[in-house]
């Protein structure tokens, strides 16, 4: 399967073509580099624009004393709810401090506390204080920086900005050896071309504008997994769609990107509270407001629910020198009339994160030979069903590294691209609004099977807007309609609740679900799914 768009005009060569340009890809284009490897590197608009420099919270890791991997484990294993990987988990967590100090080496620069040490917070589902972040919620912004600043000095690092992935190109093996990719004009090439590599690795972020309300950016419409299933790879736990729980409401009917209101904040003392101004998540979970982020967002639908509200409040009145601390955040706030310092802050659930993507194992290997994935768009294991707060950076800077090593390891000769022969299909850039609104309505923090199937039933409607008209939004709307029917597919076949996956039909946690589904496409667009057995050992967690 491909994507309909004219025929590639121009080619362009290197070793490895890495799509997207968050911490996942930069750190592997950094990495490959330093093998001697030629990389081009293709992200969608302004090479700073993707989800990193959005991440306000921090990255965790294991660096505070006192603190162990052993411990960040733990903790991991808990918000995972039982389908993390360990062998994932433990090479996220032991890798991690070493990954962070490099980061630093190539010039990040974290908060320090009075005595010089870098300052170190915690988050929902950490019970240690191993967060660090820069710009106190700025995060994200700071590692986007020096990142880019070691791109920018890389001579053997070539940059096409403003250029969205289509499709993969192959051998006849079967092995992936290329691109093609459309360029808009503002970058170096003009129109469709191909790009030929000796290695693909997908790093394209996440896919949050499936729903219509989102943390992510206007970028984040999961082109990389949805290339992925068109090469014929797997996917996996795609059903698992973190909701961030606190999310700044901006009115009704608003869409798109959201501001987030990181949980740094409640980090600092914050806490929840519905209309009547009870502190409703004392009674929820022992670590009330810093409970794991699928059982505050849970919980926060279900008082919305009960009162009818569009949103709860966050009471950060206690926070001292807020606007200091919390720059961005006190900035968002202030631009819908609202002072942290004074008043409540309204907050509601929004799409946040995908735990699930293209399945992989612990050196980015998708199931297509010459296929690799990182951070968002790859699924490790090691998230299971719900990632613990700032695990994302870490991953995209571990798994990135290892990556770049594996491929400097096993880097086969180029071999030409056979002629495409897999058939083309395009649907109608008018149906996103009512493909997000189905999404948001039957696949969004509460599920049943009823809400899944009239939104399966949605999207099978839908399918039959197909165009002829090849254009970026033509393309973006397209990958949203494959991932959308692969989350729900996967949300209809596990009948249970488990993590971010709560099924209002099925409330319980089955052991006959400890397993993950994979997903793929064959040849001719059918679904099939498959099940994988997740073996792990939580009788060391709490």
């Amino acid at each position: 399967m491909r994507l309909r768009a004219p025929l590639p005009g121009w080619t362009a060569k290197a070793d490895v073509v890495v799509i997207g340009s968050g911490v996942a890809g930069l750190t592997t284009a950094l990495q490959i580099r330093a093998h001697n490897l030629s990389v081009l590197l293709v992200t969608k608009s302004f090479i700073d624009a993707g989800s990193t420099k959005w991440a306000q919270g921090g990255i965790a890791a294991a660096l505070g004393p006192g603190d162990s991997p052993d411990q960040h484990e733990k903790d991991t294993l808990v918000a995972g709810a039982g389908l993390c990987d360990l062998p994932a988990v433990k090479v996220l967590v032991s890798e991690g401090p070493e990954a962070v100090r490099k980061l630093i080496a190539r010039g990040a620069v974290f908060d320090t506390s009075e005595t010089g040490e870098i300052a170190l917070t915690r988050e929902g589902g950490h019970l240690r204080n191993r967060i660090l972040h820069a710009g106190g919620d700025a995060t994200g912004a700071e590692v986007s920086r020096a990142l880019l600043a070691a791109v920018s000095n890389d001579p053997g690092i070539e940059v096409i900005e403003h250029a969205l992935v289509l499709d993969a190109l192959k051998t006849k093996a079967g092995r992936v050896c290329g691109v093609t990719i459309h360029v808009i004009g503002e970058g170096t090439r003009d129109g469709v071309g191909q790009v030929l590599a000796r290695a693909v690795v997908l790093a394209t972020g996440g896919l949050g504008q499936v729903y219509s309300q989102t943390t992510n950016p206007s970028v984040s419409t999961g082109d990389g997994v949805a290339l992925a299933l068109r090469a014929g790879a797997d996917v996996a736990d795609v059903e698992f769609i973190q909701f961030h729980p606190t999310v700044l409401y901006m009115g009704e009917g608003s869409r798109g990107q959201q501001p987030l209101i990181s949980e740094a904040v409640r980090g600092e003392g914050a806490f929840l509270v519905n209309d009547r101004g009870e502190r409703f998540m004392r009674g929820v979970h022992p670590l009330a407001d810093l409970a794991p982020r699928d059982i505050v967002a849970k919980e926060i639908s279900r008082q919305m629910q009960l009162t009818g509200s569009h949103h709860v409040w966050l009471d950060a009145r206690s926070i001292k020198d807020f606007s200091e601390r919390f720059p961005t955040i006190n900035a968002s706030c202030k631009e819908i009339g609202i002072n942290p310092v004074t008043d409540l802050i309204p907050v509601a659930p929004a799409s946040h994160y995908a735990s699930g993507g293209v399945r992989t194992d612990l050196n980015g290997h998708s199931s297509v030979p010459g296929l690799y994935a990182v951070g968002e768009t790859a699924c490790t294991g090691a998230h299971g069903a719900n990632r613990l707060a700032s695990n994302s950076l870490l991953e995209g800077l571990v798994f990135g590294a290892r990556i770049a090593e594996d491929i400097a390891a096993n880097l086969p000769e180029y071999e030409d691209p056979a002629p495409q022969d897999s058939f083309d299909f395009l649907l109608s850039p008018s149906i996103r609004g009512e493909l997000q609104r189905a999404m948001s309505k039957g696949a969004s923090v509460v599920r049943s099977k009823e809400s899944l199937q009239e939104t399966l039933t949605t999207l099978a409607k839908l399918k039959n807007a197909s165009t002829i008209f090849a254009n970026l939004d033509a393309w973006e709307t397209t990958n949203l309609y494959l991932l959308a029917t692969a989350i729900v597919r996967s949300a209809l076949e596990r009948t249970e609740s488990r993590g971010s996956h709560w099924r209002e039909d099925f409330p319980e946690t089955s052991s006959e679900w400890t397993k993950r589904i994979h997903q793929s496409l064959s040849k001719n667009g059918d679904w099939k799914s498959a099940t994988e057995e997740v073996f792990n050992d939580l009788s060391i967690a709490r």
